[in-house]
């Protein structure tokens, strides 16, 4: 199935370019939403938390900003992928096209929204005067773990999202609690040593953390780091991978 997948880069490459025109078709200033979304909601979370709530820490907007960056695009290709493969049922039904190449799609215009969200966000480490760090050069292994870990989920969830029409609403639903066991928009020193253990087995976490170390910390993540959210991207990969090879042949039947 990899090897079908990859004859079809070139299609990889039109779908890539579809959902980024479809996503932005009718908004007046396109993929600068891209990079709005999270400024506009990190400077709510910067009065909501830093200013009212006042935990310390030092230049906290960079800190909420790497996570939301992260954040948005875990969500919304994990929601991309559930939607892609009924989103494209005709071209699946007519022509011979491995279905990998739509998840694929997905998760790859994601990184590109990812990117391109990094622009306000180093933007933001000039103004703010946060140390730029030469281990920024580290985020392409960060973003191909996050990606990795991604397709993995969304190829574990976007056959289910066929079969079963409930699973995209129970998954949001998931998702939305995830976040909050995740921390984005707070830093572990804040919880209660009891409800630590939750936060720091959430396999979402370790992902997040080699994310935002380049970005907020300045260094390269802890080999201890690094191989955790290698291994947990790798399993979720390979358990996606299982899991839609199985179900391929019956998702044309669904869509």
């Amino acid at each position: 199935m990899l090897r079908r997948t990859f004859q079809y880069r070139d299609l990889v490459m039109t779908l890539v370019a579809r959902e980024l025109k479809v996503r932005y078709k009718r908004s007046a200033i396109g993929f600068l939403w891209t990079m709005l979304q999270p400024l506009l909601t990190m400077l709510v979370l910067q009065i909501v938390f830093s200013s009212i709530f006042r935990f310390a820490l030092q230049n906290y907007s960079v800190y909420v900003l790497a996570g939301l960056l992260f954040w948005n695009f875990f969500s919304q290709s994990i929601v991309s992928s559930m939607n892609s493969l009924r989103g494209n049922a005709t071209l699946l039904k007519k022509l011979p096209v491995p279905q990998a190449v739509f998840p694929i799609a997905t998760v790859a215009a994601g990184v590109v929204n990812l990117v391109l969200a990094l622009i306000p966000l180093l933007l933001l480490l000039v103004i703010t005067g946060h140390p730029l760090s030469p281990a920024l050069l580290f985020l392409p292994v960060s973003i191909s773990i996050a990606a990795i870990f991604t397709l993995g989920a969304g190829l574990l969830l976007s056959p289910l999202a066929v079969f079963f029409y409930d699973v995209v609403e129970i998954v949001a639903v998931i998702i939305t609690m995830a976040m909050y066991a995740t921390p984005i928009f707070y830093p572990m020193a804040i919880l209660p040593e009891k409800y630590r253990w939750f936060v720091r087995f959430n396999p979402i976490r370790s992902i997040l953390e080699v994310f935002r170390d380049p970005i907020f910390y300045g260094k390269i993540p802890p080999v201890s780091h690094l191989s955790v959210a290698t291994s947990v991207a790798l399993v979720a990969f390979v358990l996606g991978y299982w899991s839609f090879r199985r179900s391929a042949d019956r998702i044309p039947f669904y869509v």
